[in-house]
């Protein structure tokens, strides 16, 4: 399970150490792509999968579930870590996600999510995130 919060930065080619306690989750190889709130996804191989044959059975006559589709599949990419424990990180991915130097890399469970670090920022402040609201909307989710 992936958990946890942790800062990095970029080098000049575009590479980001992948925190040690995700590597094993993640394995050598996993996929990086496009993810929503502006920032990536980086899911196992097998995640990926399980995630992939989600999307496979959205129906192709509906234009939303194409969209969608589309949006996954066309940012992805094979990631492999290097022996520093780094990958490199295309650069559509990072000018989609706005990553130019320093990043955070978040536990999300199944997925880890890689944020541009101000964007992490300025997405969890009180002054965008209000837990007890959203917490009391999670009902409607059976939650």
């Amino acid at each position: 399970m992936l958990l946890g919060e942790y800062n990095h930065s970029l080098d000049v080619k575009g590479r980001v150490s992948v925190p040690s306690k995700f590597r094993e989750d993640l394995g050598e190889k996993f996929i990086v792509t496009k993810g929503l709130d502006n920032c990536l996804f980086a899911y196992s191989k097998q995640e990926w999968v399980t995630f992939e044959t989600k999307l496979k059975s959205l129906p192709l006559t509906n234009t939303n579930a194409r969209n969608f589709v589309r949006f996954f599949f066309s940012g992805a990419t094979e990631c492999e870590i290097d022996k520093q424990g780094r990958i490199n990180i295309p650069q559509n991915l990072r000018d989609y996600a706005g990553i130019t130097k320093d990043v955070t890399i978040v536990g999300v469970s199944t997925r880890a999510e890689i944020w541009d670090r101000e964007k992490w920022a300025n997405y969890t402040s009180q002054d965008n995130m209000d837990v007890d609201e959203i917490a009391s909307q999670m009902s409607d989710l059976g939650i």
